[in-house]
């Protein structure tokens, strides 16, 4: 299994990919980071990202829903050990931004960030190698 490194390099093979991170969204500390950073602070493009996937991940708008149950919210969540949130995407007029909660071992909220080019990017393809290299990435 890959570790953070190899997992950000091959990202950076994504038609279009400007940068890539893998970030704690709790902390919003960058766990790893590659490419191109916005405004050429790491720091705070780890913290702004972070807070987006937080926001996301915390909403019970955006919880899942347990059509068997009757449940929704947290209580689904929970029912099956799942986040409910797998994907956030951000489309700009010259960037896709996609965030991919990733599952560990240990009970952290890590999260995927890959920055594209938006002329340059397939953002189906993106999501596809994206989710392909979390279920991959080891995270020890």
């Amino acid at each position: 299994m890959p570790g953070i490194d190899e997992c950000l390099l091959e990202a950076m093979t994504v038609n279009g990919a400007r940068g890539a991170a893998v970030i704690e969204w709790t902390s919003g500390l960058a766990l790893g980071m590659v490419g191109e950073v916005r405004d050429e602070d790491p720091e705070a493009t780890a913290a702004e990202t972070a807070e987006l996937a937080r926001m996301a991940a915390e909403q019970r708008a955006f919880a899942a829903l347990d059509p068997g149950s009757g449940k929704s919210g947290a209580d689904a969540d929970e029912a099956d050990g799942e986040p409910a949130v797998e994907d956030v995407i951000v489309t700009t007029r010259t960037c896709y931004h996609l965030l991919r909660f990733v599952d560990t071992a240990f009970d952290s909220g890590v999260f995927f960030y890959l920055w594209l080019d938006r002329r340059e990017g397939n953002l189906a393809l993106a999501r596809i190698r994206l989710r392909d290299l979390c279920g991959r990435l080891a995270l020890i």
